[in-house]
């Protein structure tokens, strides 16, 4: 599932795929990836117009059209979505739903197997909704925002951390990722965290974002316990232990009941 690292990374593309990012042409191949927009809006309010910067907030991206006073086009990516960059002539792909000629040159692509979430059209207010209903991203939130956010829940650590009302971007990886650096077990309440946990978990974050953002995702790497995970017999990659495998919060959870008991 894209995470905050892979939506900068899709913002990244979005930004260089074009000298100048006007539209010449918008091809829907799939409907069922729009969000309140209909194709032949979309087309309208696309074509002959320029993309702005693209910002992120948590896992979605925006980008102004137009030079102000116009609709934000918003990316969320769902489980399987990405944004590629394509020359015209490169064949596409089953799963590409959205298709975007830039300077009559390039092809922004969004490519999408389950459909999950798609493209939208934000007006003022609705971008106010989307946004407003995010926490603060988790790349830019401070230490002591942090121990605010968490330290009077009573769920269990991964799940306040995965709740993108709480704090905007992590997903399932970057959740495991961060409590095994951290040494805090998943199932551990919010409130019940330490001070000293407290800090130790949003400095991991910090570091953990940073790699990932470099990397354009959460990197399998066999120093991190992301690249163990599918393992078929999955060692903790720092004490040598088995690690377990469970459900927190509905969602798969891996963690080294040695390291984070």
């Amino acid at each position: 599932m894209p995470e905050l690292p892979d939506v900068e990374g899709f913002r990244e593309v979005l930004m260089t795929c074009g000298r100048q990012r006007r539209v010449t042409d918008v091809e829907v191949r799939d409907t069922g990836v729009l969000r309140g927009v209909s194709a032949q809006r979309l087309r309208r309010e696309l074509t002959d117009r320029r993309l702005g910067e693209a910002w992120r907030h948590g896992k979605w991206l925006f980008v102004p059209v137009g030079d102000g006073g116009g609709p934000v086009l918003v990316w969320h990516f769902g489980m399987t979505g990405s944004l590629r960059c394509c020359a015209p002539d490169e064949p596409l792909a089953s799963h590409d739903r959205v298709v975007l000629t830039l300077d009559g040159a390039r092809h922004l692509r969004y490519r999408d197997q389950r459909k999950l979430q798609g493209v939208q059209l934000a007006d003022d207010a609705r971008l106010a909704r989307i946004v407003g209903g995010l926490g603060p991203d988790a790349l830019t939130v401070s230490r002591a925002e942090f121990r605010d956010l968490l330290s009077g829940r009573r769920r269990a650590v991964k799940s306040a951390l995965m709740d993108q009302s709480v704090i905007a971007g992590l997903g399932n990886l970057l959740c495991d990722e961060i409590l095994w650096r951290a040494r805090v077990a998943p199932r551990t309440r919010a409130r019940d965290l330490s001070e000293t946990a407290l800090r130790r978990v949003h400095a991991r974050m910090g570091q953990v974002l940073e790699s990932s953002v470099r990397a354009g995702c959460v990197p399998p790497r066999r120093s991190w316990l992301t690249g163990h995970r599918d393992d078929r017999e999955p060692m903790c990659p720092r004490c040598g232990w088995p690690l377990c495998s469970d459900r927190v919060g509905g969602r798969r959870t891996v963690w080294c009941p040695r390291c984070q008991g």
